[in-house]
């Protein structure tokens, strides 16, 4: 068994395809096939079931990703700590941001980190905080960025507050109280919403503010990406709470501040455990504070 042939049972298990995954390997179909043959000669099991049409992992193959996987990850390591003991930074750097981040500019983060560390390969995912905690601990991801309601305590990996802000409400600019220039929360509890997921650390925040008001809301329609939520309010289907940074990006929209509104806070997370040269780099980058928005320093 070698790591290559690792390679080859990942690309065939995330294609679906032999010819596909040749492709990507840039390897001729014969010799992957054989290589992935002799791979299941040696561990006594097949690894897929093939037929004309599809080919899908066995309960065999199942089993044996997430190992190889780990070994491919460990190799990959193991070449970027050799490299960093040489005062090379090599590697992978995954991270993973809220699409509302504003306590960094990320962009500009990201530029910064591909100046000192060139040779890293860098992949930025989108997606929701709670999840972002599950991928930190279990390593898909090296580093990210949460938006989460106060109080809120990451579980089971380490972590920085970044900073905090209010929300505003987000409304057309025909709706009643664009003309108002701050807005008590209890005059928006009639209002129709557009928001996050129930359950989500993005809708927490608005839920929060106003169950401690003894209020209650109609969300009407829930969302995934705040791209939609903004194209809805901008529909007239109703009013969204977002992060008053964040808004000031926000065109054809009238941003109104909230009294005893929402309160967003911003946290990076990493692994409790000993981090990569590149993530290492990457935290280090963040430590002297110099990319944190002085208006959102906790």
């Amino acid at each position: 068994m070698d790591l290559q042939q690792m390679r080859y049972v990942l690309a065939v298990a995330e294609t679906a395809s032999f010819t596909r995954a040749a492709e990507r390997c840039h390897i001729v179909q014969s010799a992957l096939s054989h290589q992935v043959a002799r791979l299941e000669k040696e561990l006594g099991a097949r690894l897929f079931d093939r037929t004309s049409r599809r080919v899908r992992l066995t309960a065999a193959g199942e089993a044996f990703l997430p190992a190889a996987r780990q070994a491919l990850d460990a190799a990959e390591r193991a070449r970027a700590e050799v490299a960093a003991a040489t005062g090379e930074i090599r590697g992978t750097l995954t991270v993973g941001s809220i699409p509302t981040v504003t306590a960094v500019d990320l962009p500009a983060v990201l530029r910064d980190y591909r100046l000192r560390c060139p040779e890293v390969r860098i992949s930025l995912r989108a997606g929701s905080s709670e999840r972002f905690v599950e991928q930190v601990r279990d390593g898909s991801l090296d580093v990210a960025f949460l938006g989460v309601p106060p109080g809120f305590r990451p579980q089971g990996v380490r972590d920085r507050e970044l900073g905090h802000g209010q929300h505003v409400a987000v409304v057309a600019p025909e709706h009643p109280l664009a003309a108002e220039d701050e807005v008590d929360l209890r005059l928006l509890a009639d209002e129709v919403f557009v928001d996050f997921a129930e359950g989500s650390a993005a809708r927490a925040q608005s839920d929060q503010a106003f169950t401690a008001a003894g209020l209650r809301r109609e969300v009407a329609f829930e969302v995934s990406g705040v791209e939609l939520m903004v194209r809805m309010v901008r529909h007239g289907l109703g009013i969204a709470l977002l992060p008053a940074a964040f808004t000031a990006e926000l065109h054809g929209l009238r941003c109104v501040p909230i009294t005893n509104g929402p309160v967003r806070v911003e946290h990076l997370v990493w692994s409790r455990f000993t981090p990569s040269p590149a993530a290492s780099a990457f935290l280090s980058l963040l430590d002297d504070g110099a990319h944190i928005r002085p208006d959102n320093r906790p």
